[in-house]
């Protein structure tokens, strides 16, 4: 008779818990952000993280890798940086008489597309395909990119000087967009004193496998949704759209959330849900992800995004 491990006998969420945990020992009092890295994962979804250089951006995005077990890359995007450099390349060996496919970075579990928006919109769209169907069309062939795939792209402010705007299109691939921010006093100091947080990452023993993460995905994706939270989501969308008077002004109404941000806002829900251990999503689940999910969708930015999705949560009633 099989016997299970140990570590299946303990619940998701507790699981889960040692994740965030593990990764807030070297991203320092980011807890929040962390959490909703973590539930992009859980959801199949990608990440963007819009902020300054120097606040963890990079190494979150490796400590997520080594914590969970994943292959990792990270593509430094640049003005000259070619697509090739992303997908790969199909080089003549003369000795097979055939052309071999030289897979890029792309082809990682983890993808750290740094400083996305330096590279010219070419280049950032190479990604389009990838983060949308998870495969790679080139020279004629279709090659799967790993299961699980997940890309986390960091991004600058625009007023910095070399900054290319990423266009809707590629904005909509990402599930969720965050900012860490600077840290608070304490954590800082515990930074300070502790020294270079990255160089712990290669002490990282995983606490998971690829495996046990795809069913943690599946898990995530059959948490129960009733009737009524497809109800409010749905006010929350069509309030996005400037259906209910002042929730969010011009901008708002210029462009709203889209059916497909929806089904997002509802797969990171479940994924919040399944961290905290429910069997079906509520209301809390929602708008704990909300900004995260609509702030980079709406009109402004994702910052001004942000500030109008709280706006809409605070104006659009449970019931």
């Amino acid at each position: 008779m099989s016997v299970r491990p140990a570590s299946q006998n303990i619940p998701t969420a507790q699981r889960l818990a040692g994740v965030v945990a593990q990764l807030g020992r070297i991203v320092v009092g980011k807890d929040e952000p962390i959490r909703l890295a973590v539930a992009c994962l859980l959801a199949r979804g990608h990440l963007l993280i819009e902020d300054i250089p120097g606040v963890g951006k990079s190494t979150l995005a490796q400590a997520l890798a080594a914590t969970l077990g994943l292959k990792y890359a990270r593509i430094q995007f640049t003005s000259d940086l070619l697509p090739a450099d992303v997908l790969g390349v199909s080089v003549y060996d003369e000795r097979l008489q055939a052309f071999r496919f030289h897979a890029g970075p792309i082809f990682h579990s983890v993808v750290l597309a740094d400083e996305i928006n330096r590279a010219p919109p070419k280049t950032q769209s190479a990604l389009l395909e990838a983060m949308e169907e998870r495969q790679v069309s080139q020279d004629g062939q279709t090659r799967k990119l790993p299961d699980p795939f997940f890309v986390i792209a960091t991004q600058n402010p625009l007023e910095q000087i070399g900054a290319y705007p990423l266009p809707e299109s590629q904005l909509d691939r990402f599930l969720l967009a965050i900012e860490l921010g600077y840290p608070d006093a304490a954590a800082e100091r515990e930074l300070l004193a502790g020294g270079d947080r990255r160089s712990r990452i290669g002490e990282v023993t995983p606490v998971t496998d690829p495996a046990t993460l795809a069913e943690w995905q599946r898990e995530a994706g059959q948490i129960h949704v009733a009737p009524a939270l497809l109800d409010y989501v749905q006010a929350l969308l069509a309030a996005s759209r400037g259906h209910l008077a002042g929730v969010n002004g011009d901008a708002g109404a210029r462009r709203g959330l889209s059916p497909r941000a929806g089904l997002m806002l509802i797969a990171a829900a479940r994924a919040w849900a399944l961290m905290a251990g429910r069997p079906m999503v509520v209301p809390e689940d929602v708008q704990a992800v909300f900004a995260s999910v609509a702030g980079h969708r709406l009109a402004g930015g994702a910052r001004a995004g942000a500030i109008q999705a709280q706006a809409l949560i605070r104006a659009v009633p449970l019931a």
